[in-house]
């Protein structure tokens, strides 16, 4: 297992942030996203006016950028302000090594310390990876939506776990 190290996201990350999610938008189903995103596309998924929301990578013992996590707005009424959504980005050379659980477990302790109650993360339907993740990491399935996006000509389903902190 790698030992993750996180830190808060900045400008200077962006461009490797930026190679890691456009590999998935060319490649998987991991993202809904179709057309790679320019710089400042990504700026506005990664940073936040509000510190209680927060983007981090993860980085190896030599500094090298392994992924990304989020700790993202669910929605964007009021009521929903005690809940998050989750998202994990790792290199594709990283997967299956740990740093989707430590990146769980880290986003986990900030959005505690930032009085969340629930955490939710959608996930494409045949995204199976990401959903033995948050299986093994406590999470719940509480949503599949069927045929709900379009990609590589085909129809995809969503589903969403959760997990609440208490």
């Amino acid at each position: 297992m790698i030992e993750a190290v996180f830190t808060k996201m900045s400008e200077a990350h962006l461009p490797r942030v930026l190679e890691i999610y456009n590999h998935y938008i060319q490649n998987s189903t991991a993202t809904f996203h179709i057309q790679p995103l320019s710089s400042e596309e990504m700026r506005k998924i990664v940073f936040f006016n509000n510190p209680k929301y927060q983007s981090f990578v993860i980085l190896d013992r030599e500094q090298n950028i392994n992924g990304y996590c989020i700790l993202a707005p669910y929605k964007e009424r009021e009521a929903y302000s005690i809940t998050a959504e989750v998202t994990i980005y790792l290199d594709q050379n990283c997967t299956g090594k740990g740093i989707g659980s430590q990146a769980l477990r880290f986003l986990e302790d900030f959005a505690r310390n930032n009085e969340f109650h629930s955490l939710i993360s959608v996930i494409c339907g045949e995204n199976t990876a990401s959903i033995k993740l948050f299986e093994k990491n406590g999470y719940t399935k509480r949503a599949h939506f069927k045929e709900i996006g379009k990609k590589f000509g085909r129809l995809l389903d969503a589903v969403e776990y959760q997990k609440l902190l208490v």
